[in-house]
């Protein structure tokens, strides 16, 4: 048997389906103030080592709990570091942990959730019921455990909120293959004789894809928070590396003196996470077909 071939039919399927998509996506003004969002923060990060910025953790005992000014735009902190240096860099690890989170959660959740939905029987049994006992913990407190258990650095929280975020894929991409194996393109591949793995990869993976980049996308938004949660607690990035969590756990003894060190860390998770959840929620209109 030869290979398939993509017809002319399906790739202009596919470019319409592609045109479809974009149009629905710039029409929505909410996925377009997320996306300018997220760019912004994303290019922001991506610039540190190259601004002409000071020095993250560098001290300066002359400077201590600066307001905002000329010098110090967003200020300084109690032992006198440029808070708008801290924040650029803060930016860089709290984007990181968040898609590298995902990146884990997804990497281990889909594969896990295709197996289970394809084959069903008692693969499926034992998989669900894993699934579930980690979905009735909640979230963050699971992830706090794994933190505490792995020891405080900013990978190991990166591991831990991934792990904690895994049962969630697992739980979508399952109801997902459910789903889509029973369509009749599937039942025509399994017809032919092509392989399960085949089947999975080439038929069933494409077609659940769209609801996994949506809770991707989400997902990264609850990761951020998670990391600046472990942060704040010790759990995640470590002194004196910036983190918009840990700038905001030594920010909480000096709200009265200095309360320019809570707004700008806590400005920026807010708006970070907006901006994901526009994009997200601008994504899944976008990718649903019910949409026009």
């Amino acid at each position: 048997m030869t290979g398939a071939t993509v017809s002319p039919a399906a790739d202009g399927l596919a470019t319409r389906r592609q045109s479809r998509v974009w149009s629905k996506l710039k029409r929505n003004r909410g996925a377009l103030v997320g996306a300018v969002i997220v760019g912004f923060f994303v290019t922001v990060a991506a610039l540190a080592p190259l601004l002409p910025i000071a020095d993250p953790t560098a001290t300066s005992w002359s400077a201590v709990r600066k307001a905002p000014s000329a010098l110090y735009w967003l200020g300084t902190d109690e032992i006198g570091r440029d808070i708008f240096s801290r924040m650029i860099w803060g930016a860089q690890a709290s984007l990181l942990a968040g898609v590298v989170s995902v990146l884990i959660a997804v990497a281990i959740g889909v594969p896990f959730g295709l197996v289970s939905g394809y084959f069903g029987g008692w693969i499926d049994q034992a998989i669900s019921r894993v699934t579930d006992a980690l979905l009735a913990t909640p979230f963050l407190i699971l992830a706090i455990a794994l933190a505490a258990f792995l020891g405080p650095s900013l990978t190991n929280a990166m591991i831990a909120i991934g792990l904690s975020a895994t049962p969630i894929f697992i739980r979508l991409t399952r109801g997902q293959v459910l789903s889509v194996k029973t369509e009749d393109y599937v039942e025509g591949a399994r017809a032919i004789g092509l392989s399960d793995l085949a089947i999975m990869s080439r038929y069933i993976l494409p077609n659940v894809f769209a609801p996994i980049l949506v809770q991707a996308t989400l997902t990264i938004a609850t990761a951020i928070i998670a990391e600046a949660s472990l942060s704040f607690l010790g759990l995640g990035q470590q002194p004196p590396y910036p983190s918009w969590g840990s700038m905001l756990n030594v920010a909480k003894n000096f709200m009265t003196q200095a309360p320019w060190m809570a707004w700008w860390p806590g400005a920026a998770i807010f708006l970070v996470v907006l901006g994901f959840n526009l994009l997200g929620d601008g994504l899944r209109d976008a990718l649903d077909p019910r949409e026009s």
